[in-house]
């Protein structure tokens, strides 16, 4: 089935070093890669679990840095027509940062941000092939498990997602200090916002991948040079999670059982 409106649909890495992060990321997800024939003047690579391909690399470019861009997780939501949501996103508070832009046999995207400022891609694809980068119904090691929102205004980022996506709020929890946790759903668990911590610069999505040992995991970022910045910490559905950051500055988290 082809994915809908709203959907997550693609998770792209920026670095600054593909090479260091390739290695990274095969060591701590066992993710497979390959290069992209699409784009010869800019290598783009493709990341793969169990040969099916979950996401994307690129290297920053000297023009991306001069813009301010610096390694980074980004997440592409599935809409049905993109110039039509980058005008609603941009009616709506948010910012469009690349206009709608065709990739031959690929799709149209956009990159943009909402209006607190976290930054993700709209996009449709060039066919309804059905994408499996989000494991939306079933746990699947080495893709994304969870979608989270670190934002300064939760409730207004909710219902900007929720106007622009179709998502809902089912359910919510106190998670002292932080505040409150809002979960999303979009006709499965979608993931959640939360407030974001006064230290961190600006809002910002966090994408949880999943390992089949959170423990073997923390040690095998730390071991590769990653940084670790919570220890396991446990989640409903006997899980844990870490907050974590690749060698080169992205941060990520990852999700699994303690074996």
């Amino acid at each position: 089935m082809p994915n809908k409106h709203g959907d997550f649909i693609w998770y792209e890495l920026t670095t600054s070093d593909a090479d260091a992060a390739k290695d990274f990321y095969s060591a701590v997800l066992g993710w497979t890669w390959e290069t992209s024939e699409g784009q010869p003047d800019m290598p783009y690579y493709l990341f793969s679990m169990n040969d099916t391909q979950v996401g994307g690399m690129m290297a920053l470019t000297d023009e991306m840095r001069a813009n301010g861009a610096v390694p980074a997780w980004l997440g592409y939501i599935a809409v049905d027509d993109v110039d039509k949501s980058a005008e609603a996103i941009k009616a709506a508070g948010g910012a469009v940062h690349i206009p709608p832009t065709d990739i031959p046999d690929v799709g149209r995207f956009a990159m943009v941000n909402d209006p607190q400022g976290a930054f993700f891609y709209i996009m449709r694809g060039a066919s309804d092939e059905e994408s499996h980068s989000f494991a939306a119904t079933e746990p699947k090691v080495g893709h994304c498990a969870w979608n989270e929102l670190l934002s300064s205004d939760p409730e207004a980022a909710i219902a900007f997602y929720s106007e622009q996506f179709g998502w809902e709020k089912v359910e919510e929890m106190d998670m002292p200090p932080m505040g409150k946790y809002h979960m999303l759903g979009h006709g499965y668990g979608l993931g959640g916002v939360m407030q974001k911590p006064e230290q961190m610069p600006i809002p910002a999505w966090t994408f949880y991948f999943r390992v089949p040992d959170i423990d073997a995991a923390l040690v095998t970022v730390k071991d590769k040079g990653g940084q670790v910045f919570t220890e396991p910490m446990e989640i409903p559905g006997d899980e844990y999670t870490i907050n974590a950051m690749d060698p080169q500055g992205a941060p990520f988290a990852l999700v699994g059982k303690r074996l």
